[in-house]
């Protein structure tokens, strides 16, 4: 299975314009934006083989990114109106 990073543009395209705004006025939705995608590199480093990590580590970082998602995906919803 080939590796893919997983960043908000891609995970969201029917949000971009809430991405944006939100990441321009909500510096909450910033920092959480900011920190889900140094996690999804750091991921994606581990999957990679470039940085080593235990597997159960990665999964608890994986977990981490679906968390983050969430609440990232619940900001857009709301912001959306919806």
């Amino acid at each position: 299975m080939p590796l893919e990073h997983h960043p908000l543009a891609r995970e969201f395209p029917e949000y971009r314009q809430q991405l944006q705004a939100l990441h321009a006025k909500d510096a909450h939705f910033a920092q959480l934006a900011q920190h889900y995608e140094t996690l999804d590199k750091r991921i994606y480093e581990v999957e990679d083989g470039r940085q080593a990590m235990d597997d159960l580590a990665l999964h608890a970082l994986k977990n981490e990114r679906v968390q983050l998602k969430d609440q990232i995906a619940e900001r857009l919803r709301k912001a959306n109106g919806a």
